[in-house]
Order: C-alpha cells, then sequence, then structure tokens
C-alpha cells in the first residue's frame, strides 16, 4: 500500500451535473469529504441520492464536472485516460453487488485476471492470487467455476479478486444486496476482518443494517452530505 499521506481521499466542492436532452440534473452539489487511510466508512442513501454518482468519482470511473478529486495525493482530473487504467486497476478494488465472475473460469483464474492485464510474472501472479483466495477463505474452492460456488462463495472471489493487486482502497457497491441476510452478514464480517488487517474500505449501501457495520455513515441526499457521523463520536 503505497505512500504515508494518511489521506486516501480528498474532495472539496464536487459538483457532478449531467444533461438530459434540454434539463440539467444536478447529481452532486459541492460534496466535499475526507477519507483517510484505514477508515471504514459507509456512504448512505436513498435511490437516487446522488451516491453511486460520487462513488463511481471516487473510482475515477467519472469525473467531476468541476471541484477537486485528489487519491492518495495525486490530482485525477489531470490524469490521461490510460493513468485512470492504471489507477482503477492497481490503486482502487472494486466489489459489486453482481459478482461480474467468469463463467467458464474457476475461482483461481477470475481471481488472477486483473495480475494478467498488469504484465505480471506467472509465478509471482499465482502467489498473490493463491495468498487473496486465502485472505477470503476460498484455498480450498480455488478450483470450482462459479456456477459450482453458493452466492456468498462467488462474492468471496470477487472480494479476492478485488484485493488481489493490493489496492489502497477498496470499493463496495451494495456488496449483500444479492445475498441472503446471513450469507450479508459473513460477508460484512469479512470486511470487518480486512479492515483489521489494514484496508482502508467504502462501501455504498441505502441499508442502515449494512451502514451500521462501518466506523463512520456518511448520509447523502439531494446531491449533497446531509450527515457525516462517526460510531463513538
Amino acid at each position: 500500500m503505497s505512500g504515508a499521506d494518511p489521506i486516501v481521499i480528498f474532495a472539496e466542492n464536487l459538483w457532478k451535473i449531467y444533461k438530459l436532452d434540454e434539463q440539467e440534473v444536478e447529481a452532486l452539489r459541492g460534496v466535499s469529504l475526507t477519507i483517510e487511510r484505514n477508515e471504514f466508512v459507509a456512504i448512505m442513501g436513498p435511490s437516487g441520492s446522488g451516491k453511486s454518482t460520487l462513488m463511481n468519482l471516487i473510482g475515477c470511473l467519472d469525473t467531476p464536472t468541476s471541484g477537486t478529486y485528489r487519491l492518495n495525493g495525486k490530482l485525477v482530473s489531470t490524469m490521461t485516460e490510460d493513468e485512470l487504467a492504471f489507477t482503477r486497476n492497481r490503486e482502487i478494488g472494486f466489489v459489486f453487488q453482481v459478482f461480474n465472475l467468469l463463467s467458464r473460469a474457476s475461482a483461481f483464474r477470475n481471481v488472477e485476471l486483473p495480475l494478467v492485464y498488469s504484465g505480471m510474472k506467472k509465478a509471482e501472479r499465482e502467489e498473490r492470487t493463491r495468498r487473496a483466495l486465502e485472505r477470503v477463505e476460498m484455498k480450498a474452492r480455488m478450483s470450482h467455476k462459479p456456477a459450482e460456488l453458493s452466492g456468498g462463495e462467488r462474492q468471496r472471489v470477487a472480494v479476492a479478486r478485488a484485493l488481489v493487486n493490493e489496492p489502497s482502497l477498496l470499493l463496495a457497491d451494495e456488496p449483500t444486496g444479492n445475498l441472503d441476510s446471513r450469507t450479508g452478514r459473513e460477508i460484512l464480517n469479512l470486511f470487518h476482518r480486512l479492515h483489521e488487517q489494514g484496508n482502508t474500505i467504502i462501501m455504498v449501501t441505502h441499508d442502515q443494517e449494512v451502514a451500521n457495520q462501518a466506523q463512520r455513515i456518511v448520509h447523502i441526499r439531494d446531491g449533497e452530505i446531509e450527515k457525516d457521523e462517526r460510531k463513538g463520536a
């Protein structure tokens, strides 16, 4: 994990305006947010609140209309497309509600894929892949294909794939949305363990029970931060 700077996310006065037909929609309206290394943060809000837009900006999947966003001290707005792609691959691990696993590939191959794209040598690639699968307790199932795994196991494989590049930030978008409540709890327990191991985690959810698992909850409504609360604060 790179750098000694404690600040991973620095966002100041972020606006995101979409043009739909003749209309302008203000998805984000002047959002400012700082997240430090090893925080576990939930971004919470109802549908249409702007939380997914904020997640896309944090994950370098989209760019703001105006405002400043620095990831690990680097100004994202000045990055080229290649630099953005490199940042998404190396600095950020994504976990989505839909697992996005390749159906014909084993769990091992699914997790290894980002390392193949980054051009890593085979021996190191395989060692890293095994380590990531061990971290999510899937070592015994690494040769199984997605169809042979439960929903919770598939999400664990997706988490391992997000971790395999040892990113500075894990971004999870409704990570328990497709899981039953017991399996959802298992995934949240996994996130707690990863957080204890030093990972910075940002989790987007509309579910209060899920958000309560984080140490800090940022409430967003109508494109603005309504409340930013820390446990025990």
